[in-house]
């Protein structure tokens, strides 16, 4: 299975690192989150990677350069033109997934010990052309689920706003966990073209489509500022 890690953001929560090197290369105990990333997904027999880069992605390629790719497969979709948030960076990268096969998408600023085997097997087994990783933590964005697991909706939890697919009959509020399993057959069902969050695609689809959730219980840590880089090295050595 391809693995396509997203690496493009501006990690402004993360300044003043991020003024002078891209996030994906913040340290945790020393290593950075990108080749954590590559590392635990090798773990699971993943080889083959694409990573989409644009703030500061020279940096990134020359890490990948002189670490040898980390002995995989690596392709970068290269978005220093525009950055394109989640869903156009999804498409941007097309042309590398697209390739009738299943693939899995992780955000490279996540840490976790997801067992990614049962995700893609629970993936695998719904038939579904997207997967969502989700857990009950603390979350200011909850995805709202049905007793099947099947995505009904989202809701802010400071605001109290919701979109719904359908009347919240006591859904399961998770939080995403920004890894998730995908079918190639999304590029025909995603509508929106340029910049935009692939969540947003997924709150349409949830009206026509079964997206399901695949719960889980393990570390997730959001390595998305500086105090949860602390935190982060306490679980990651």
């Amino acid at each position: 299975m391809k693995a396509l890690i997203f690496a493009a953001g501006k990690g402004t929560r993360l300044k003043p690192f991020t003024d002078h090197h891209p996030k994906a290369l913040v340290n945790v105990n020393g290593i950075p989150l990108l080749e954590r990333n590559i590392t635990y997904l090798k773990g699971f027999g993943i080889k083959d990677f694409v990573i989409n880069v644009h703030h500061f992605s020279d940096q990134i390629i020359e890490f990948l350069r002189k670490n040898n790719n980390f002995n995989c497969n690596i392709e970068i979709s290269d978005e220093t033109d525009e950055l394109l948030e989640t869903g156009g960076g999804l498409i941007f990268a097309r042309k590398f997934l697209d390739h009738g096969e299943d693939f899995l998408i992780m955000n490279a600023d996540i840490l976790t010990n997801i067992d990614i085997n049962s995700l893609i097997a629970y993936h695998k087994k719904m038939k579904d052309f997207a997967t969502l990783a989700v857990s009950d933590r603390e979350s200011s964005r909850k995805l709202l689920f049905n007793d099947n697991m099947v995505l009904r909706g989202w809701l802010n939890v400071q605001t109290g706003e919701q979109r719904l697919a359908e009347f919240n009959k006591g859904f399961k509020a998770l939080a995403f966990s920004g890894v998730h399993c995908i079918n190639p057959v999304i590029f025909e069902k995603i509508k929106r073209t340029g910049k935009f969050s692939v969540m947003e695609e997924y709150l349409d689809l949830m009206h026509t489509e079964h997206i399901h959730g695949f719960l889980h219980e393990s570390i997730l840590i959001d390595v998305g500022r500086p105090e949860s880089v602390i935190e982060a090295e306490k679980y990651f050595k």
